[in-house]
C-alpha cells in the first residue's frame, strides 16, 4: 500500500501524469471513493499522460467512453450497474487488453477483473486537498508505485 496525497485539482491531474508513466496495454485500475472527489479527473491526468488530446468526460449516463493516445483508454463508470452480470455483460477487460481499463466505482466490481489490478482509493482531506490510496494485487505489488509520491 502506498498513500499520496494532492492539494489542488492541478496536484490531482499531475499525479494521473505521474500515474500513466507506469502503465501499459492491459493494465486495469479500480477507482473508488465518494462522489465528487475526483476520480474523473484522476483518469483526465492519466489520460493526458497517455497522449490523449481531447477532453476526459465522466461516462456516468453512457457507462464507458474511449479514448485515443499512445494506447486506448477505457474509462467505465459502473455505478448505474444493477449486478455483476452487467458488468460481466460489458466485457471490459477484453475490450481494453490492448489499452489501458480505469473503472470508476471500480470496488464494486473487483471479483470480475483480472488478479493484476491496481485499486486507488480516493478520499477528501479538505476542500480541494485528496488523500490516494494505492493497494496493488498481483504483479502491480511489483510496480514502483512509489514513485508516485515523488
Amino acid at each position: 500500500m502506498i498513500e499520496t496525497e494532492t492539494e489542488s485539482p492541478a496536484g490531482t491531474l499531475a499525479l494521473g501524469r505521474r500515474l500513466a508513466a507506469l502503465l501499459g496495454a492491459g493494465d486495469v485500475l479500480l477507482l473508488a471513493g465518494r462522489l465528487g472527489v475526483g476520480k474523473t479527473l484522476l483518469v483526465a491526468g492519466v489520460a493526458e499522460g497517455l497522449g490523449v488530446a481531447e477532453p476526459v468526460t465522466s461516462p456516468s449516463f453512457v457507462l464507458v467512453r474511449t479514448y485515443h493516445g499512445l494506447v486506448p483508454v477505457v474509462h467505465a463508470d459502473v455505478y448505474r450497474l444493477g449486478s455483476s452480470g452487467e458488468f460481466d455483460d460489458l466485457e471490459l477487460p477484453e475490450s481494453a487488453r490492448q489499452g489501458v481499463l480505469l473503472i470508476e466505482w471500480g470496488d464494486a466490481v473487483a471479483s470480475g477483473v483480472p488478479p493484476d489490478h491496481l485499486t486507488i482509493r480516493i478520499e477528501a482531506t479538505g476542500e480541494s486537498s485528496r488523500r490516494f490510496t494505492f493497494l496493488p494485487a498481483g504483479t502491480w505489488k511489483d510496480r514502483p508505485l512509489a514513485e508516485l509520491t515523488a
